[in-house]
């Protein structure tokens, strides 16, 4: 797959683009925020209602979070065959690509749209000679698709792993 990881790219051979975020997505944006918090939330023992305002709770302060410490990222709609399925938002400095947040709903896993745009980054990296780096949980299972793709641990901080990709690892 080779989608184009700039804001409005193309949609590549398997149908995957992406278009830039905007404020009429803000809805779609929590469902995929929720989405990755569900097993969370079923073993949270909270009310539906309760699991709710959680929810939204944490998804604004992310989001304002994101805001503030990377304001220049672009924030995308992953679109497959002309349906919203996912988030990418990648921040780009002079040192480094950085992967802030890359999801998908859960019904669009698996199908290589992860790893395709992941791949269209390392390629956009190698060209640059800049590293990738992106955070995930520890029970996030596209931890193994990092490492699949050549990321290595950097540092460890409770839930969390950072993790780097270079071109010419040694």
């Amino acid at each position: 797959m080779n989608a184009d990881p700039s804001p409005a790219g193309p949609a590549d051979a398997s149908g995957v683009s992406l278009r830039p975020e905007t404020a009429a997505d803000e809805r779609f944006l929590f469902e995929v925020y929720a989405s990755t918090r569900a097993n969370e939330m079923k073993s949270s023992g909270l009310p539906p209602a309760q699991q709710e305002l959680f929810l939204q709770n944490q998804f604004a302060l992310r989001r304002a979070h994101y805001a503030r410490v990377f304001p220049h990222a672009s924030r995308s709609i992953v679109v497959r065959q002309g349906r919203d399925a996912g988030v990418l938002t990648v921040n780009r400095d002079s040192d480094e690509i950085r992967v802030v947040d890359l999801a998908l709903l859960p019904r669009y896993c698996g199908h290589g749209i992860g790893s395709g745009l992941l791949k269209a980054l390392l390629d956009e990296a190698r060209a640059a000679g800049k590293p990738v780096r992106l955070r995930v949980r520890k029970d996030n299972a596209a931890r193994q698709l990092y490492l699949r793709l050549g990321f290595a641990p950097t540092g460890d901080h409770d839930l969390y792993l950072d993790l780097e990709w270079r071109a010419n690892r040694p």
